[in-house]
């Protein structure tokens, strides 16, 4: 069963984000943070989420609980809503 984080975004509504094949969440600066997927062969699908000020990799931490949080839940639960500390402006898909 997919699972998804549904992120609210600023001034806009709600993006879910796939917790399905993430090969790495890495914190690229203090305002962005990405999640790499294995997409089949060498390909890697991008989603990039600009939030916030947040240092010391606080919004990298907080994107790691969550999917543990989902994937943690019952099977028929696929969106899981996350409060990020922060605000999140935009998500993109690279």
């Amino acid at each position: 069963m997919e699972k998804f984080l549904r992120f609210p975004i600023s001034g806009s509504t709600f993006i879910l984000v796939s917790v399905t094949n993430i090969a790495l969440i890495s914190q690229l600066t203090g305002t962005t943070t990405a999640i790499y997927y294995k997409s089949g062969g060498s390909a890697t699908d991008v989603v990039t989420i600009t939030h916030a000020s947040l240092v010391n990799d606080g919004f990298r931490d907080f994107v790691q609980n969550q999917v543990l949080a989902a994937l943690e839940t019952s099977w028929t639960n696929v969106a899981l809503t996350v409060a990020p500390p922060v605000a999140v402006s935009g998500i993109a898909i690279s």
